[in-house]
């Protein structure tokens, strides 16, 4: 099932596509089933990390089908379940399976309290386009990316929200492309006195992103821009174990330095795995992780950010050629790939400390960020 390219060119059909996006991870958050419609059928899902007894045995009476844990390749991995090939790994829920062994399969916290599991032997069929739907739901909703699914048949019952897979797969580039700002305000900053503040929404009513309007940036010239992920730990408590608030205090004061240009910041906290999820993660690098092998544990891709918002917010405020204030060069491709020009590459590097020497060592050494401090040096030792 693939998504009408003319959804993406009308309102009406992106919000709607929104709506249904919205209420099927809401009812995933709370416990609740949804239901998937695909290619391969209709499928009822719910979260695994919120199982119970009582959700794990209504699915059983409504579904025609046996029910199957969907995770990623990533948590498959830590769970020595063999590869089949696939992002997506799918394992039979036999019938001794209670939720609280369904919980531990998606939740890497209880790794240690519950490691005799297996053997975890997957599914080889292939699979099926609402299970892959289910996972991405998941993290939509920003819940752990696992999923519990039976196959329906027919249409769902009335008070299951449905939602089609091709809407879930669809549903990052409908929210971007739908971002229209909806209020403006005049808030000076320390450092950037001359500084507005745009709040962008998109159709669903949905979470907004802000862009941070210092001087008059000048039209038709490459804008000085920063993009920076929401960090509350960071930004609003002056977390030690990383460098965003740093960074974030930083470009408002060079941008104000500068004379113009703006700060987006975007609504994805935890490099898009959202807060719940991060301090999960932080939890696993107290136990010796390192950033990047938290979040995979978690199930996650290291890095699970979309830029696309913030091409459209660029496009918004009529800029398309950027000097971009970043160390990342996923950054870099990222905006280009959606039609903003980097001219040039900022640097916007700062200190470390004894808390997040380790954290900067491995944004340099395996996401290839372009950090050269002291403080990635002191990593590397370590």
């Amino acid at each position: 099932m693939t998504l009408n390219p003319a959804v993406l060119r009308d309102p009406e059909a992106r919000q709607a596509l929104l709506k249904r996006v919205d209420q099927a991870f809401a009812a995933l958050r709370r416990g609740r089933m949804a239901a998937i419609r695909g290619d391969s059928g209709t499928a009822l899902c719910l979260a695994a990390e919120s199982v119970s007894a009582e959700s794990v045995a209504e699915m059983r009476r409504r579904a025609t089908g046996a029910p199957m844990v969907a995770i990623t390749a990533n948590r498959a991995a830590v769970l020595r379940i063999n590869p089949t090939g696939d992002d997506i790994i799918r394992l039979p829920v036999a019938s001794h399976f209670g939720a609280r062994l369904l919980r531990s399969l998606a939740d890497p916290t209880h790794d240690l309290d519950n490691p005799m599991r297996g053997p975890l032997s997957p599914a080889r069929e292939p699979v099926p386009d609402t299970d892959r739907a289910a996972v991405k739901l998941c993290k939509i909703g920003q819940l752990l990316p696992a999923a519990i699914t039976a196959p329906v048949s027919g249409l769902p019952e009335a008070g299951i929200a449905w939602v089609d897979a091709a809407d879930i797969e669809a549903y990052d580039e409908v929210a971007a492309v739908s971002l229209h700002p909806v209020s403006s305000a005049r808030v000076p900053l320390r450092g950037a006195e001359t500084s507005r503040v745009i709040a962008f929404r998109p159709e669903d009513g949905g979470v907004e992103h802000l862009a941070i309007v210092i001087g008059e940036p000048e039209p038709g010239r490459p804008v000085l821009v920063r993009l920076h992920s929401e960090c509350f730990t960071g930004d609003l408590l002056g977390s030690l174990k990383c460098d965003c608030g740093e960074q974030l205090r930083g470009a408002i004061e060079a941008i104000g330095a500068a004379g113009a240009g703006i700060l987006l910041y975007l609504a994805q906290e935890g490099r898009g795995i959202g807060l719940i999820n991060k301090l999960r993660a932080y939890h696993l690098q107290d136990d010796g992780f390192d950033t990047v092998e938290a979040n995979e544990r978690l199930g996650f891709d290291a890095d699970e950010r979309l830029f696309l918002p913030a091409a459209e917010m660029l496009r918004h405020l009529g800029h398309t050629a950027v000097r971009l204030m970043t160390n990342n060069p996923d950054k870099v491709a990222a905006l280009a790939r959606f039609g903003i020009d980097v001219v040039e590459r900022v640097p916007h590097e700062f200190p470390s400390n004894a808390h997040n020497e380790l954290y900067l060592a491995t944004k340099a050494r395996r996401s290839g960020h372009y950090l050269t401090g002291a403080g990635v040096k002191a990593g590397r030792k370590s």
